[in-house]
C-alpha cells in the first residue's frame, strides 16, 4: 500500500535570504523570501518558520499565501540578528494542481552571512540559499 502513494518531488521552490537595506531605521538587515522559479503557480502556500540550537527554540511563526505566481517571490519575514546563530526552519506546503508538496529547508547555523551570497534565481539579486 505504501508503494502507491506518491510524494511529489519540490523543484523550482526556494526559501532565501536577502540583505536588504531598511529606510525607516537605516540598517541592513537579513529577509527571508519565498521564490517560485516554476511555470506553474503555488496555491495556499504554508509557511512554518522556527529556529533552534541545543539550548534555545524560537517561536513558531506561522505564515500564508493565498496564490504565488509562476516566477515570483514573496517576503516570509525579517531575521532579527539574534536568530542567524541558531538553526532556522522553513516547512513550506502548498498544492500545484490539487497535488500537495511539502519541503522542510534549512539555514545552518551561522550560515546567513554575506560570504555566503549567490544569485537568486527570479529576484535578481544576491543573497543566501536554504537548504
Amino acid at each position: 500500500m505504501r508503494r502507491d502513494i506518491k510524494i511529489p518531488v519540490v523543484k523550482d521552490v526556494y526559501v532565501v535570504a536577502i540583505r536588504e537595506y531598511n529606510e525607516d531605521f537605516r540598517t541592513h538587515d537579513w529577509n527571508a523570501y519565498i521564490v517560485n522559479n516554476g511555470n506553474e503557480p503555488l496555491e495556499t502556500v504554508l509557511i512554518v518558520s522556527e529556529g533552534s540550537d541545543d539550548t534555545q527554540i524560537t517561536s513558531r511563526m506561522r505564515h500564508s499565501l493565498k496564490l504565488l505566481p509562476a516566477k515570483s517571490f514573496a517576503k516570509i519575514e525579517f531575521l532579527e540578528d539574534s536568530v542567524l546563530p541558531l538553526n532556522n526552519y522553513f516547512t513550506i506546503t502548498y498544492f500545484i494542481e490539487n497535488k500537495l508538496f511539502d519541503k522542510r529547508f534549512e539555514f545552518p547555523a551561522n550560515c546567513i552571512i554575506e560570504e555566503n551570497a549567490v544569485t537568486i534565481p527570479v529576484m535578481k539579486t544576491v543573497g543566501v540559499l536554504a537548504r
